[in-house]
């Protein structure tokens, strides 16, 4: 066996695609993609096309590389051996847990308004496997309402608008749901309203109809894949594979069809959380951009008395914790039990220590406003 990197030109994205390939008598796979070459010396080029038919042909590794990345993006358990353990360790020195660290957190924050930034699944609800029963606890919600009163809080899901609203269901918070495409402020009485009917955004209406008629054909193939389940989100879709089986192929089964309907829609774009695919326009519009429009109608753009807190658990919450990194102002609390890649500053595991966390930050709150009194 022997390995060569081959380059194949793109000619939708204007990249090189360089792939590790192992050639084994007449059989070819791919191991790696999407990275430029770093000097053109030993690669030999041949044409997409071509390169594309023989991957096909083999067994369809493309697909399987997709699958990589969807075991890759959702780990079920954490491994217990001395090198996963010591990899934590280290994980935990560079991202501290927020609670723990709450105290200097709170010291970076003073003389400043802290805004907070909410994603729903597996941050305010556990991830469960029926997506439409991720309710919030009674606790959490009450927490979350004390929240309210003190800072201007804010939902950001990739979850439809009216969804996330149907969960939490508390009126005084912003919500930007589909990613942040659909934004929409507080209702009327609320102390962080800024007039008018509140905040109203929309980002990609004219994407409606073509949302629309995948969600209908996703649907109907998906329906061979026995756990799949779609979720149009209005401006974006779901296709949960939490309940799929994985052991008898039927992920690289789901990935295929997906991507297979998607062919024909090239303004969607095919991205991945945790345990789902999601398909989104091509617009150049995330967590992060809804972060930013939120913090300038809160009238923050330009402040620097400001300092944003942003919580998810998420891969598509990476968009907001960067350009809090961008900022240079507040931080990003990753929720996560494994290590992962991000740019979050904090660490907590679940969504019971995102509550434990909400409520410190309330209590502290609450006795600074106490003490205000006392002296006034």
């Amino acid at each position: 066996m022997t390995n060569q990197n081959v380059v194949v030109a793109d000619s939708n994205s204007g990249l090189n695609l360089a792939i590790t390939v192992h050639v084994t008598n007449s059989s070819i796979f791919t191991t790696a993609a999407q990275k430029p070459p770093a000097a053109p010396g030993g690669y030999i080029s041949i044409s997409r096309k071509k390169l594309l038919k023989n991957l096909e042909i083999n067994g369809g590794a493309r697909i399987n590389a997709w699958v990589d990345s969807m075991r890759a993006s959702s780990p079920t358990h954490i491994k217990s051996t001395p090198s996963v353990n010591e990899d934590q360790s280290s994980w935990i020195v560079h991202h501290p847990s927020a609670l723990e660290m709450f105290e200097q957190i709170i010291d970076a924050s003073k003389g400043k308004q802290i805004v907070m930034f909410l994603d729903y699944d597996g941050t305010l609800s556990p991830i469960v496997d029926d997506p439409d029963k991720a309710f919030m606890s009674k606790q959490m919600r009450a927490t979350v309402r004390k929240l309210a009163r003190f800072f201007p809080t804010a939902i950001v899901s990739g979850r439809c608008r009216d969804k996330v609203y149907n969960f939490v269901r508390l009126a005084e918070l912003y919500y930007a749901g589909s990613h942040g495409m659909d934004i929409k402020g507080p209702a009327k009485g609320s102390k962080y309203k800024k007039g008018g009917d509140g905040v109203v955004f929309q980002a990609a209406s004219e994407f409606l109809p073509m949302i629309d008629e995948v969600y209908e054909e996703l649907v109907e193939k998906t329906k061979t894949t026995p756990g799949a389940k779609e979720e149009n989100n209005k401006f974006c879709l779901s296709v949960h594979y939490r309940c799929v089986d994985e052991k008898v192929g039927k992920w690289s089964g789901l990935a295929q069809v997906v991507k297979s309907v998607l062919k024909e829609y090239p303004k969607l774009r095919l991205t991945q959380g945790r345990k789902v695919l999601e398909i989104r326009p091509t617009i150049k519009w995330d967590k992060g951009k809804a972060l930013e429009f939120l913090l300038e109608s809160l009238g923050f753009a330009n402040c620097t008395d400001v300092f944003p807190v942003y919580i998810g658990d998420d891969r598509t919450d990476e968009d907001a914790f960067k350009v809090l990194r961008e900022r240079g102002q507040g931080f990003g609390i990753l929720v996560s039990k494994i290590p992962k890649d991000t740019s979050a500053s904090y660490s907590l595991q679940e969504p019971t220590q995102v509550m434990d966390f909400l409520r410190r930050l309330v209590e502290w709150k609450r006795l600074a406003f106490q003490g205000r009194s006392r002296v006034v």
